[in-house]
């Protein structure tokens, strides 16, 4: 039988969460407290660009406040980190990011260690990685967070699922992963030495895609009636593609998320609404 997937709508829902976040800023703003969302940008990476101009318009509709501090790409790492330690000692910067990849010559280790923890709206200091591994979060990294609210979208109960995430990035596969299992889903990770792959996966009740290969995961490899998240962006002949080759899952799958319009537009709103929690940390001391 032939099923044809549901569309996990991402900007519809990304608006959604929008709306309550412009009623928490305005309430904020009441306060006197104007929600803050400091941007260092460095170099001239033309999709980083397009990112943080993103994040500050959409900080800007709901009516926060962003800053974007550009650095050319040769700058020295001490000021960079100069920067960052005066955005932690401003008590009017609620967050902080700094827009990755960073240049060859800057340690990006050292340059997230440094963001203060309380301001670390990406959730990628070592001390937020750790409470998100013992269950005491106080920021949920973005783009998981924002694969979750979509899982919740749509209705899926978690609970005993076997759930599979196809990479293992700081940044999506393993934060996800520990989310999943916090739901009491059964978790596999997989990669790229992962044996057998497309059976793996065709076990999957929910299958995440976050490893940046264009359109390595088929039909053939989801089970039926599966929930697939695709992470991945890709740019292929001009056109954006993801890690899910859409044409041949959406005819497997019960729920997948398109490229573009699923997961994306879900970080940037995760990422604003911890900002807005740390501002409200701040109206609560």
């Amino acid at each position: 039988m032939i099923l044809s997937a549901k569309i996990i709508d991402g900007s519809k829902v990304a608006k959604e969460i929008r709306t309550e976040l412009k009623k928490q800023v305005s309430d904020l703003i009441d306060d006197g407290i104007t929600p803050h969302l400091a941007v260092i940008l460095v170099g001239e990476d033309a999709a980083s660009q397009t990112y943080v101009s993103m994040k500050e318009k959409t900080a800007n509709k709901i009516g926060m406040k962003s800053t974007v501090k550009k650095l050319p790409s040769n700058v020295e790492q001490d000021e960079l980190l100069r920067l960052i330690k005066e955005y932690n000692e401003d008590d009017s910067v609620h967050g902080i990011l700094v827009q990755l990849p960073l240049p060859y010559h800057i340690e990006e280790k050292e340059v997230l260690n440094t963001i203060d923890p309380e301001k670390d709206v990406d959730s990628f200091h070592p001390i937020n990685v750790g409470n998100l591994i013992i269950g005491d979060k106080k920021f949920t990294p973005c783009t998981p967070a924002g694969i979750m609210k979509l899982i919740e979208s749509a209705g899926v109960e978690l609970n005993g699922k076997h759930a599979v995430v196809l990479g293992r990035s700081n940044i999506v596969g393993k934060p996800i992963s520990l989310l999943l299992l916090e739901k009491n889903a059964t978790v596999t990770i997989c990669h790229s030495r992962t044996k057998n792959l497309g059976e793996v996966t065709k076990s999957a009740d929910v299958l995440v895609v976050a490893v940046g290969r264009p359109e390595i995961v088929t039909g053939k490899m989801i089970k039926p009636g599966a929930v697939v998240i695709d992470v991945g962006v890709n740019k292929v002949e001009g056109e954006l593609v993801g890690d899910v080759q859409f044409d041949s899952a959406k005819d497997v799958a019960g729920w997948i998320t398109p490229v573009p319009g699923g997961v994306g537009p879900m970080t940037i709103t995760m990422l604003l609404q911890n900002t807005i929690k740390a501002a409200q940390e701040c109206q609560n001391k």
